[in-house]
């Protein structure tokens, strides 16, 4: 398998041990893009994406790689069932470590089960072998193996709990709404990870660095705290998208999130910064929603009208109690969009 014949739609956990699956193949393959799910429904939701993505890139020759992610039975069976629609060459390749996947492995040939191993070290292993050794991942492999799969006696255990830590607590981006950028940044803790692996003592001078790593991704010229660095890269983040995110509500138009948090500094950071913008949305997974105005227009009646709330001119918050979670942002908005116009007919 030449590494720029073929485009890879990587789909991993969102852990340590699948982050790190996806930073070893980045360093593999050119042509590659990363897609992220935990278990249940946004498994098949991610995979629908990814069949929908090779077609609209109209890629001759495809791989559908899969990492620390086990499937069930009737998951194996539908995707493996779907890949006949597509028109293009996909290969599909399944990599982990869950022994419950074992009724699959042994059914499908696509699906490859080591459980003596965690995905970050299968897919080091997979992918060195054919195409060569990285000594530096390798060793990245081995520390996320002796956490993943919690092997105490490892000289790489201690290492291993500081890098499990750093990623499960690296929230500061919404992975739904702005999946590059927050893919990047755990590329970016990952990266930075290699350094330490053959220091002495490298799992104190890690968590004593963890803090600056993180501002230093965030960090575009001036120096500020953690929190004002993140909100202003979110906000950043939206003005490169806010085309996208756009919505309009009786002639008023706005900025549409999920999820976002923080919603008062980067709502009212997003308002000054774009004043065209009339009020800030922010629809949450447990069916609340926030808005916020910068003067331009009463909130707490659009609060009212669209989620029998309330509020402030400026803040006010409601409850939509029809509103369905998802894991793709387009579904969230054409629930919004739906929402919006049946109240508008309706008033």
């Amino acid at each position: 398998m030449n590494t720029t014949q073929y485009t890879v739609f990587h789909l991993s956990h969102t852990d340590l041990d699948g982050y790190g699956s996806q930073f070893i193949t980045k360093n593999y393959f050119q042509n590659i893009r990363f897609y992220n799910s935990n278990y249940g429904k946004e498994i098949d939701e991610r995979y629908a994406q990814i069949l929908a993505d090779i077609q609209n890139v109209k890629a001759e020759k495809s791989v559908i790689l899969i990492t620390d992610l086990n499937l069930t039975p009737e998951q194996a069976k539908n995707f493996e069932e779907r890949l006949k629609n597509v028109k293009s060459s996909v290969k599909l390749i399944l990599l982990d470590h869950h022994q419950s996947a074992d009724e699959c492995a042994k059914k499908y040939p696509w699906y490859f089960l080591d459980s003596s191993r965690c995905a970050a070290k299968i897919t080091y292993d997979f992918f060195s072998k054919i195409y060569g050794e990285k000594k530096r991942l390798g060793r990245l492999s081995e520390v996320i193996n002796a956490v993943d799969i919690w092997l105490e006696d490892s000289a790489d255990f201690e290492l291993g709990k500081v890098c499990l830590n750093l990623i499960s607590n690296a929230k500061e981006l919404n992975r739904i709404m702005f999946d590059d950028a927050n893919t990047q940044y755990m590329f970016c803790l990952l990266q930075n990870v290699i350094k330490y692996t053959d220091k002495k003592e490298p799992h104190i001078l890690l968590d004593d660095d963890t803090h600056s790593i993180k501002k230093s991704f965030f960090q575009n010229g001036g120096n500020d705290t953690l929190g004002n660095l993140v909100s202003k890269y979110n906000v950043e983040q939206l003005g490169k998208m806010k085309d996208k995110m756009t919505v309009f509500y009786k002639g008023y138009k706005a900025i549409l999130t999920f999820n976002i948090g923080a919603v008062s500094v980067i709502g009212n950071n997003f308002l000054t910064q774009n004043p065209d913008y009339d009020f800030f949305m922010d629809v949450t997974s447990r069916k609340t929603v926030s808005f916020r105005a910068n003067g331009k227009t009463n909130v707490s009646k659009i609060a009212f009208e669209l989620a029998n709330g309330g509020g402030h001119p400026n803040a006010s918050g409601g409850t939509i109690a029809g509103f369905r979670d998802s894991f793709l942002y387009e579904n969230v908005k054409n629930q919004i969009i739906n929402l919006l116009k049946s109240k508008e007919e309706s008033t």
